[in-house]
């Protein structure tokens, strides 16, 4: 058995998102088709801090949902049956935001994949700050050809 660190992916390695709308900075963990892990990094200089609050700056909910897929995204092309596919959102439930989010924070996005097909998939996923949940929701996602 090797004791070679494992290499994990950055994120636009899978990601077709790019600046300033690829929010997932680096991948923590990742089991291809199933699962993955990784951090956002939100320093203030994002453009969405300037409008959303003056005076109170705060990461929208959306963006957190938007975050948690492509975390969940970055599971799903991480797994080979899907090469050459482009996950989009097909819906969102039960999304809950618990937490405010604000310049120098660090989230956590955590996603776990459940039923998948060839044509679409589920899961589920949660952003958290420290070890309070941020926001939680349901994915659901459709294949395309990229």
């Amino acid at each position: 058995m090797s004791d070679a660190p494992i290499s994990l992916p950055r994120p636009a390695d899978l990601l077709p998102h790019r600046p300033p709308f690829l929010f997932v900075d680096e991948v923590v963990s990742l089991e291809a088709g199933q699962s993955a892990t990784g951090r956002w990094h939100l320093t203030g200089d994002e453009w969405f801090f300037a409008g959303h609050f003056p005076g109170r700056p705060t990461l929208p909910g959306v963006l957190m949902c938007e975050a948690i897929a492509q975390m969940g995204a970055i599971a799903v092309l991480a797994d080979a049956r899907f090469a050459g596919k482009l996950p989009l959102f097909g819906g969102l439930d039960g999304a809950r935001f618990r937490r405010q989010v604000s310049p120098g924070d660090t989230l956590t996005l955590e996603v776990q994949l459940g039923r998948m097909s060839a044509r679409a998939g589920k899961g589920s996923g949660r952003a958290l700050l420290g070890d309070q949940v941020a926001c939680e929701c349901e994915l659901m996602f459709v294949l395309v050809d990229a």
